[in-house]
């Protein structure tokens, strides 16, 4: 029986082959789109599941108030690790973690490398696994360093024994190598390349003993048996319990949600990745819909050419459960041919894919629950695009099929026309939503920036490298291709250092402001391109302005006075005076606005070098000219550097990658969307072939005729148009509230929108249109 349902449906595919393409063809993109999407979401969802006792560990992050607004920050007082240790009794192990980038040296081979220094539970909490030395003596010596495979193999070579060898660290220091660690998956929030004793890192540093001093990374490992209420309950109340007169406190966020769900307003999670998780994995569901629908569309639209073989079967005694089988084993074997085609579509654009989601996945058809999951789209793709069409065309009456009476389509052409508006609804919310993210994006990214990022970079530097910038700096500017270049302390996007507590005369002394630190060289504006917009900027000899400050825009408004120079701002360190005020600028989160900064003239707090090129330099002239000053004074650094406005572009990645892969989505969606209704035009002009022949004889013009064939789409896409818009303006309105600093939604995206469709639509039909009006009448006149 399965062998004769078979051997129909192949007969039947092969009798239509341009239908059997479209339905083949529509199917495949929609599985490939699917799949796509559900090997992303994969990813996502199984970030640090390496990781054993998911259920027991946990990041502690703070919650501060700041101007009666809870903020939240990955950072933590030194001391909290062991206090939680002592004074909660369901905690069983506790670290405090600190992200270093540091210069590794063995031999005439040096490299840079991100790493952490960590107490002993960290290994434990991480489970990490040992391919040289032990877990159990790592951290014996506390001149100690563990590294990762990857980091050895470089350091020492491939096949080399680690253990026991002895790296320089920034060019002073020695670590003896105890251990090597399997490499990390790259799905891992909190990535490292070695890892280090704390203790090594905290030496003489007194400040990181106390409350207050928010610097510390710190993770627990709660104990089986404890109760995560009564644990976090505790963790709450530490720090209150433990500094007077501050509102601070830390909490529980477990490993699951590290990735998922780490954005945090108000003190609360309020969503994240899982956003975008859950988004895209509806959009691959209605991507599957719009598929399943033209098989519909296309099955039911050639329902008489199947009546006889229905009535002459039903005739015979074929029972219409029979009828049902045979159609929905069509769609089937339709369904498996098309996840076939799927396959090979992954294997071109898996790779394209990866680089614009900048994840490295694999189709994996050798996992089993990839091809399981395979096997289940391409089921539910074949019995619910079948389903509908195998009801329709086995409830033909036999009597009226084999008379030669039409058969009456009834509520078959209603549903059709639904189904057709029903993709370009989708379709064009797509194209809505892709022009206004794309919007969203140029929109902040045009912003006044307070700074120019062009032809600017910025590379880490050490404590060593401080003294020697002076000549550094006049070095390069000799060179002919560097216009100026400056120190400070943070990355000039990020947020770096920052602080509270500070009051002033005048205006309103708002102590809870948060305020963030810049430890700059005096040539730092220039530099970097801001603007001192009253007062004057730092001397040269940083140690004349050592009590000196600039301050932003922003605070010189909560400063409260028309012209702020001269002011004192105070806080514990001593009084400074303001003697420049600079224009905002943007850093941190590009869509909104920037928390106060605080510009001071002490160069040795310095981490980072910017260097600015002059105009018409060739970019790899001017970094071959920076290379041969550095490699001169740091021979032992490697030349490694970013340019801020590539770090700038990254600030978008998220929003990049939505509008990317709704401009992806959207061009499917329309693809399959059009496939069907090419199907459908066709199907219209093959029924309405005599009455064309008919009004051409009579005299109608080819435009005449491709109007008439044409409008009756148009007015299907019309109202798609009516139905997507108030879809599109809720859900876009809806994304955009995430964002401080937004676009107005413009009613042209709409009427863009809506006019694409059309065209697209009346393309699409009138290939088919076109040719129905130039065939000539006496073929299909001649029968008559």
């Amino acid at each position: 029986m399965i062998i004769n349902y078979i051997k129909i449906a192949l007969r039947s595919l092969l009798k239509n082959k341009g239908y059997s393409f479209l339905n083949i063809f529509g199917l495949a993109i929609g599985i490939t789109c699917a799949s796509l999407i559900f090997l992303w979401v994969e990813d996502e969802v199984s970030f640090n599941t390496n990781f054993p006792n998911q259920d027991q560990v946990f990041y502690v992050p703070t919650n501060q108030n700041y101007e009666g607004e809870w903020r939240t920050f990955y950072s933590t007082p030194g001391p909290l690790a062991q206090d939680m240790l002592d004074d909660i009794p369901g905690i069983e192990k506790a670290t405090r973690s600190n992200l270093q980038e540091i210069l590794f040296a063995f031999g005439d081979n040096s490299i840079t490398r991100r790493g952490r220094y960590v107490d002993e539970d960290f290994l434990d909490i991480f489970s990490l696994k040992f391919i040289e030395g032990n877990r159990e003596n790592a951290f014996a010596n506390p001149e100690a360093i563990v590294l990762t495979q990857e980091t050895s193999e470089q350091l020492f070579g491939k096949g080399e024994n680690a253990i026991g060898k002895v790296v320089k660290v920034s060019n002073k220091d020695n670590y003896l190598v105890t251990g090597v660690v399997e490499d990390l998956p790259k799905n891992v929030t909190f990535p490292f390349d070695w890892i280090a004793p704390f203790e090594r890192y905290a030496e003489g540093e007194e400040w990181m003993t106390f409350y207050g001093n928010n610097f510390s990374d710190t993770f627990v490992k709660l104990a089986s048996e404890a109760n995560f209420e009564t644990v976090d309950a505790q963790v709450r109340a530490l720090i209150r319990k433990k500094e007077e007169n501050t509102t601070d406190y830390a909490f529980l966020h477990s490993i699951k949600d590290w990735h998922l769900r780490s954005k945090f307003e108000g003190g609360e999670i309020v969503g994240g990745r899982i956003t975008y998780v859950r988004l895209f994995t509806i959009i691959a569901f209605i991507i599957l819909l719009i598929a399943c629908i033209n098989f519909m569309n296309l099955s039911t639209a050639r329902s008489e050419k199947r009546a006889n073989e229905v009535g002459v079967r039903k005739a015979m005694g074929s029972s219409r459960g029979r009828l049902i089988t045979q159609f929905i084993s069509e769609s089937l074997i339709l369904a498996f041919i098309a996840a076939l085609v799927s396959a090979l579509f992954l294997a071109v654009l898996l790779p394209q894919f990866n680089l614009i989601i900048e994840k490295d996945l694999t189709l994996g058809l050798g996992n089993p629950i990839h091809v399981l999951v395979l096997l289940t789209i391409t089921i539910i793709c074949g019995v619910f695009a079948g389903l509908y069409p195998a009801f329709y065309l086995s409830s033909f009456k036999p009597v009226q099929v084999l008379k030669g009476l039409k058969v009456t389509e009834g509520s078959a052409s209603f549903i059709r026309k639904g189904l057709v508006v029903g993709q370009f609804t989708v379709s064009i919310v797509f194209i809505i939503f892709t022009i206004l993210v794309y919007q969203q994006i140029q929109h902040a990214k045009n912003r006044d920036l307070g700074y120019d990022k062009d032809q600017l970079l910025s590379m880490r530097i050490d404590e060593d490298f401080i003294p020697k910038f002076d000549v550094i700096q006049q070095e390069l500017i000799r060179t002919g291709s560097v216009q100026n270049a400056t120190l400070c302390n943070s990355q000039l996007l990020s947020g770096g250092n920052n602080g509270s507590g500070f009051t002033w005369k005048g205006g309103t002394n708002t102590e809870d402001v948060l305020i963030s630190f810049r430890n700059v060289t005096e040539s730092f504006f220039e530099t970097t391109g801001m603007e001192i917009i009253e007062g004057r900027g730092f001397n040269k000899n940083y140690e004349i302005d050592s009590t000196s400050v600039l301050i932003s825009q922003s605070l010189a408004k909560m400063m409260g006075e028309e012209n702020p120079i001269g002011n004192i701002i105070n806080r514990g360190d001593g009084p400074l005076e303001v003697v420049g005020v600079v224009k905002d600028y943007v850093y941190g989160d590009m869509f909104d606005s920037s928390d106060p900064v605080l510009f001071m003239n002490y160069p040795p707090y310095a981490r980072y070098m910017f260097i600015k090129t002059k105009d018409g330099v060739p970019v790899d002239r001017a970094l071959s000219d920076i290379e041969a000053v550095l490699k001169t004074h740091n021979p032992a650094y490697p030349f490694e550097y970013t340019f801020v406005d590539e770090a700038f572009d990254a600030k978008f990645k998220n929003e990049q990658l939505v509008g990317e892969l709704s401009q992806i989505f959207a061009i499917l969606a329309i693809l399959i969307s059009c496939l069907g209704l090419f199907g459908l035009a066709a199907y219209t002009a093959e029924q309405r072939s005599k009455e064309i022949g008919v009004r051409k004889v009579l005299g109608a013009s080819v435009s005449g005729i491709v109007k008439l064939l044409s409008k009756d789409f148009l007015k299907l896409v019309g109202i798609s148009i009516l139905i997507s818009v108030p879809i599109a303006w809720y859900a876009t309105y809806s994304w955009l509230q995430d964002y401080a600093y937004r676009i107005e939604i413009n009613w042209i995206v709409f009427l863009v929108a809506g006019v694409l469709a059309v065209i697209i639509a009346l393309a699409t039909v009138s290939f088919q249109a076109i040719k129905a009006a130039i065939a000539n009448p006496i073929k299909s006149l001649r029968t008559e």
